[in-house]
């Protein structure tokens, strides 16, 4: 039986990772002995569940499409993958994986799940960011929840953070954690006294859906764009339980979580549950989502 399959948790003890590093556009191969590195720094730390950046293979600030489907793989097969694969199954590892991904002649900006038994599936962004929208398509396998032997993980990336909807289609389906391959840039009002953006997004994201979220930034300048690094995980009542991390360094962000926490700790009084209090006789329970098989 496929992980993807699989719904049972082995251990509900979770160590995640968040892996803050600096890609570099144009390194693919350099991209992957780093990311490598870091995993296997994170697996000696004790890691179960590995996060690496968005677009950890290949960068970010492409100068053409045609640059970007050069950087890009085949989720599952490429040799991003292939490297991934070999260390989650040397380690007993889950990883989830920012990626350029081929299929084809079309681009997406991907994530990659990939558990012990190999390759688990993929989630293709939703909501493209700015210069995205001239190399890759939106994404267009919904927001899947994968079923692991750890627990049920969703992933988002980056911008979509911003859309509470894509939070919510993941919490209704049963999600434990959502896991965020991310390149936050700085935004209108950013200033270094304030806590960033992304980071309150993610705390009230946990916190409305009773699930973790595990951010994995990077860092650096990349073509003149800045990265604004603080990477964080928040646990079921949205507060980080690491991080946020450094602005500006490379680091590894650690925390362990019992994934059943997700569900038991979700009412938060005798009236009172988020997900259970929803008023869907006004909004249908997936906010006029297409029901995909296997949802629920």
């Amino acid at each position: 039986m496929s992980e993807k399959a699989q719904g049972d948790r082995k251990d509900a003890a979770v160590t995640i990772a968040c892996v803050q590093m600096e890609p570099q556009v144009g390194d693919v191969s350099g991209n992957i002995g780093r990311s490598c590195a870091k995993i296997e720094q994170a697996a000696e730390a004790g890691a179960t569940l590995v996060v690496l950046p968005e677009l950890a293979n290949s960068g970010y600030v492409f100068s053409s499409r045609d640059e970007a489907y050069d950087h890009a793989e085949t989720a599952g097969t490429g040799p991003a993958s292939t490297a991934w694969s070999e260390l989650a199954q040397r380690h007993g590892l889950h990883i989830v994986a920012g990626l350029a991904e081929r299929d084809g002649a079309a681009l997406y900006n991907a994530a990659a799940v990939i558990g012990p038994g190999g390759y688990v599936g993929t989630y293709r962004k939703m909501h493209l960011w700015n210069e995205e929208n001239l190399y890759f398509e939106p994404g267009n396998l919904g927001f899947p929840v994968f079923r692991t032997p750890i627990g049920r993980i969703g992933c988002l990336i980056c911008y979509d953070i911003w859309f509470p909807e894509a939070f919510r289609l993941l919490a209704v389906q049963g999600a434990d954690l959502v896991c965020v391959p991310t390149n936050w840039v700085p935004v209108p009002g950013q200033t270094p006294e304030r806590r960033a953006m992304a980071n309150v997004l993610c705390m009230g994201a946990a916190h409305s859906n009773s699930f973790f979220v595990a951010a994995a930034d990077r860092v650096g300048t990349e073509r003149g764009q800045a990265f604004i690094g603080q990477s964080v995980i928040c646990d079921v009542s949205g507060w980080p339980i690491a991080g946020p991390a450094s602005r500006d360094d490379e680091e590894i962000l650690t925390a362990t979580v019992d994934l059943a926490d997700a569900r038991r700790k979700r009412n938060w009084n005798a009236f009172n549950q988020p997900l259970r209090d929803r008023r869907v006789d006004v909004y249908d329970t997936v906010l006029g989502a297409e029901v995909r098989p296997g949802w629920f």
